[in-house]
């Protein structure tokens, strides 16, 4: 099955976007950081307010990635002078598999050729080996490691992922 990509745009979009932000956090991070900082993330970063001013005040794009009309997951990237932050990228646990990550980062390898930039970068928790393991297999490697205080008593401890993409394709 191939996936589709759609623009977050409206409202309603957003809304929906912070509903799978929701599903999909408070189902998977919980073995990995507390549901007092999942709850603070969530609203700090992936409520439908933050949402809506990172795409109206700082240059955030979100994407629906799209199985059959439905939303499967959603990504949240932010275009710089010459990478791509990958700042967000989620996928619902029950479409996990199948090869929906491998589409999703063909979509934004392509976008970045489009737009001329030569590499992706990202930020992932130190604790999730699973999707460090899978940054690994699509080509990203870690460049540094990071701690940032967010605020409410919690810090985010991070690699610093990066991913050449070659503009001559």
């Amino acid at each position: 099955m191939r996936l589709s990509f759609r623009q977050v745009e409206t409202r309603e979009d957003v809304e929906a976007a912070a509903r799978l932000a929701s599903e999909i956090w408070n189902e998977y991070f919980v073995s990995i950081i507390s549901t007092g900082q999942i709850d603070y993330m969530l609203d700090k970063f992936q409520s439908a307010h933050a949402m809506t001013d990172q795409i109206e005040r700082q240059g955030y794009e979100y994407y629906f990635m799209q199985a059959d009309g439905e939303n499967v997951g959603y990504m949240g990237i932010k275009p710089e002078e010459t990478k791509l932050l990958l700042s967000k990228f989620y996928i619902l646990k029950a479409c996990r598999g199948q090869g929906y990550a491998s589409e999703a980062m063909s979509f934004l390898e392509e976008l970045c050729r489009e737009r001329r930039l030569g590499a992706i970068w990202l930020t992932v928790n130190r604790h999730n080996a699973s999707t460090i393991a899978i940054y690994e297999k699509k080509g990203f490697r870690t460049v540094r490691e990071q701690a940032a205080d967010i605020g409410g008593g919690f810090v985010m401890d991070d690699y610093v992922m990066e991913k050449e993409i070659s503009l001559d394709q």
